[in-house]
């Protein structure tokens, strides 16, 4: 009764989550993540407990030159929604992406990350298709 209870719990804030996500704008298309299915709720896990995130995305094409922004802009989203000791591993799913392994590195190495949001025309764009109110 008490893991199902938690596993419970863990699905409202599965669920939280994903409302907080749901209308980032892709960065090439007038149409959020969602609509577009390159983020769903069941792509989202959470584990309270080790304070660990996964977000699991699905780009629209497997050679999808935008991969990484859309990493980019669920980074920067969830970091403002979660206390700074949870882990965030954000990763395209396996066999969505002709470049899958360097996709997830460079979405998954901090040094990289600070680097690309240094950059004014690649923040610019993070920042439009989160903030953006043509959706």
């Amino acid at each position: 009764m008490m893991m199902m209870r938690k596993r419970k719990c863990l699905k409202i804030f599965d669920s939280k989550m994903a409302n907080y996500v749901r209308d980032i704008r892709d960065p090439e298309h007038p149409y959020s993540l969602e609509q577009l299915s390159v983020l769903s709720e069941e792509s989202i896990t959470v584990d309270e407990k080790l304070g660990r995130i996964l977000i699991t995305f699905t780009p629209t094409i497997q050679h999808c030159s935008m991969a990484t922004v859309i990493g980019l802009c669920l980074r920067v989203k969830l970091k403002e929604f979660f206390p700074p000791h949870f882990k965030l591993d954000i990763r395209v799913a396996p066999g969505s992406h002709a470049n899958e392994e360097s996709v997830n590195k460079q979405l998954n190495d901090k040094e990289r990350v600070a680097a690309a949001l240094e950059n004014p025309n690649l923040r610019q764009l993070v920042d439009e298709c989160l903030y953006s109110n043509e959706l």
